[in-house]
């Protein structure tokens, strides 16, 4: 272990099950102890219906794992004291949760703690199809300003509004207990900042542009006539919920006595705005513009940037949103994705591995599937697979979308099948390339991120041979909370900017894979075989 020495940071990522604490050298952006730490109650499926797509998380999930792994990671300096200037936090999202006007979470106050409506709604819920649906068919009508145009054209189920809506229609005690609704990237800054006013939490811009429809072309968020007429019920909300929005480089205020406390920290250490794990983890890679950086783990979220001046008035229809600063300050963010990428293997080991219990399990099947998928060739024996296992994110949002494995046969094996999802997610993210540059806006490089970008060969692999372009994976196992610090470092006066701050502290690139050109032209014919599937696949979606 490195000798501390110099000035740290300190990076937190809430990720989909656990939540990871970095501490970062501010002077090269080394990475000098880490640790991470489960949510408790999540783990054991506790107010999760998946068979509904329900997925909710106990704030205090985020409480006691972001203590643990803060301290989890200080314990790896052997009792010294890290100087550490500052803290950036990213989280997954849309993410919201409800807040009482004291701005502590709902689900943390008498009455609400068994709630799941009164918890955090995490990204991969879609309980709100519906609502996205009457968000969309709103907005087609003409009647209002054209509030999804920054937002890909589509509204996604995933996403701030229809989250809030179908509980407001399903749950009215919930809903009139909630004060305010804020996204779990600014809920955190705001929780280890003691803010105590719902009025007065800190909103990235990040957040609130790719979800919540914030823009400045109309003053902000939607306005109450377009909310009430998408339902009364909205027309309730304390409004504005909000009106300003701030970059990630800026402080969102100072760290807590109480919070310095749990940490073994210093307290009035600035926090800075919060953002969302993938654009962080683009600066935490380096991300250059138009480089597409992927953070490949359960699901994809994909992130680019370009000069305002060269975007111009153009807009990519059915991504996630553009928003200016969202990802870096000076420059358009642009994001995209996938709803399953890794949750689609994991759905898979678990297939095989029903009826056994977890004391008779020997580890993961992943990486037996993998060495023996990786000897097939492309295409495996004739299997065919979509990666809407849950729903598509991207291009042109639809969560009613459903997987489809085809050309199954009784020569198939478990490795062939395996291979087949793995080229059906190397697919999904040719899909999204082709609409980046179909809709005007070049992809440069792509670049991977994550634990199965750096895990698994394979998957990097296929990914260069579907797209027939190089794949540069990182070295950093945490990136995105890597990039937290970095936003950590410029908030807390470290640097200048966030240029500055990257340039010295982005992880390097560990490994670049090539395209097999044999390998390309085999998938060629193979990603027709997925447009098909995938149209037959709308068609059934559009019947039901």
């Amino acid at each position: 272990m490195s000798a501390i020495g110099d000035t740290c940071v300190l990076g937190l990522d809430f990720g989909s099950d656990s939540v990871r604490a970095v501490v970062v050298r501010a002077e090269n952006g080394d990475e000098i102890a880490s640790a991470v730490a489960e949510y408790p109650r999540w783990m054991e499926g506790r107010f999760c219906d998946p068979a509904r797509q329900q997925f909710r998380q106990h704030p205090a999930d985020y409480m006691e794992a972001m203590t643990a792994a803060v301290r989890g990671a200080l314990a790896e300096l052997g009792g010294e004291k890290p100087p550490i200037a500052g803290i950036g936090v990213d989280t997954t999202g849309s993410s919201p949760l409800p807040v009482a006007a004291d701005a502590t979470a709902l689900a943390l106050k008498d009455g609400f703690t068994t709630d799941p409506d009164a918890m955090c709604i995490l990204w991969k819920d879609h309980t709100s199809v519906q609502e996205a649906a009457d968000i969309n068919a709103l907005c087609a009508t003409g009647r209002f300003p054209d509030y999804i145009r920054y937002v890909g054209g589509i509204y996604s189920s995933e996403w701030y509004w229809a989250k809030i809506l179908n509980v407001g229609r399903r749950n009215p005690t919930v809903f009139r207990a909630a004060a305010n609704w804020v996204e779990l990237a600014d809920y955190i800054p705001a929780l280890l900042t003691g803010v105590d006013d719902a009025s007065k939490i800190v909103r990235g811009v990040c957040a609130a542009g790719h979800k919540a429809l914030w823009h400045p072309d109309w003053g902000g968020l939607p306005d109450r006539d377009w909310l009430t007429a998408l339902d009364p019920c909205l027309g309730n909300l304390a409004m504005p919920l909000f009106t300003e929005t701030r970059t990630s480089d800026q402080e969102a205020g100072k760290l807590t006595p109480e919070w310095a406390g749990r940490f073994g920290i210093d307290a009035g250490i600035p926090v800075a705005v919060g953002a969302f794990d993938c654009h962080m983890g683009a600066v935490g890679a380096g991300i250059e513009p138009y480089t597409l950086v992927r953070v490949m783990g359960t699901s994809t979220c994909d992130i680019l940037i370009a000069p305002p001046e060269e975007v111009g008035d153009t807009l990519v229809h059915g991504i996630c949103g553009q928003v200016p600063g969202s990802a870096m300050p000076g420059y358009i963010g642009f994001e995209a994705g996938q709803s399953s990428f890794g949750d689609a293997f994991a759905w898979f080991e678990q297939l095989l591995q029903w009826g056994r219990n977890s004391s008779s399990r020997k580890g993961s099947l992943l990486p037996a599937l993998e060495a023996e998928a990786s000897t097939l060739p492309p295409g495996g024996h004739g299997e065919r697979a979509l990666d809407w296992l849950n729903g598509r994110r991207t291009p042109d949002a639809n969560q009613k979308l459903r997987a489809i494995v085809a050309g199954l046969h009784l020569g198939s094996t478990a490795p062939s099948v395996y291979r087949a999802l793995v080229e059906s997610v190397a697919f999904g993210t040719r899909a999204i390339v082709e609409r980046f540059e179909s809709e005007g806006i070049p992809v440069k490089n792509i670049v991977g991120i994550g634990g199965i970008a750096r895990k698994s060969p394979m998957i990097s692999q296929v990914c260069a041979d579907v797209l027939n372009r190089n794949i540069s994976v990182v070295e950093s196992d945490q990136a995105c909370a890597r990039g937290a610090a970095i936003f950590a470092a410029v908030a807390s006066g470290q640097y200048a900017d966030i240029e500055a701050a990257k340039a010295a502290m982005h992880s390097p690139v560990e490994r670049v894979y090539t395209p097999d050109p044999a390998a390309h032209e085999l998938y060629e014919a193979i990603y027709a075989d997925y447009r098909k599937i995938g149209g037959y696949a709308e068609e059934l979606a559009r019947d039901a």
